[in-house]
């Protein structure tokens, strides 16, 4: 899944995710949702920075990702914007993620959440933590590179 998203159809990042784990492999996944929270989501109510996904009984749940429910939701919903929602994979697929995730260190993390031909689906990755000394590393690359731009900047003025 190496192709870029159109930035319109995204829906939410999840930026720390990229500063504390190593991406081994990227995955997409759709997801169950109730109506208050598509609507949620296409007005910008998500939050996805403490979101990861668990494994039960072979199937993919998405817990932590919070949804805030417009004001204008129906009074008879009770919404519950914690709600667990389960992702969906191929059996296949999912069979492959139980296995690499019960290897040491690696874990399911949700990258981003995108629409795509209309329905909301979910980049996951197989991830490993990383050290307090390769996060370092991660800050000390990013501020060469903005150091860089600045310069390239300067010089074409």
């Amino acid at each position: 899944m190496s192709q870029k998203k159109d930035p319109a159809s995204r829906i939410a990042d999840n930026k720390k995710a990229a500063y504390n784990y190593f991406f081994e492999e990227r995955y997409e996944a759709g997801l169950v949702l109730e109506g208050w929270e598509v609507k949620a989501l296409r007005a910008g109510k998500v939050q996805l920075t403490d979101g990861y996904v668990v494994i039960r009984e072979g199937e993919l749940f998405l817990i932590g990702c919070q949804i805030n429910p417009l004001r204008t939701a129906s009074t008879h919903v009770r919404p519950d914007s914690v709600r667990t929602k389960k992702l969906l994979m191929k059996k296949d697929e999912i069979r492959r993620l139980i296995g690499k995730v019960e290897q040491k260190g690696y874990t399911l993390v949700p990258i981003q959440l995108y629409w795509k031909e209309g329905k909301v689906k979910a980049e996951v990755a197989l991830a490993k933590g990383k050290a307090e000394h390769d996060k370092r590393d991660t800050i000390k690359d990013r501020e060469g590179k903005r150091e860089v731009e600045r310069a390239m900047k300067e010089r074409r003025k």
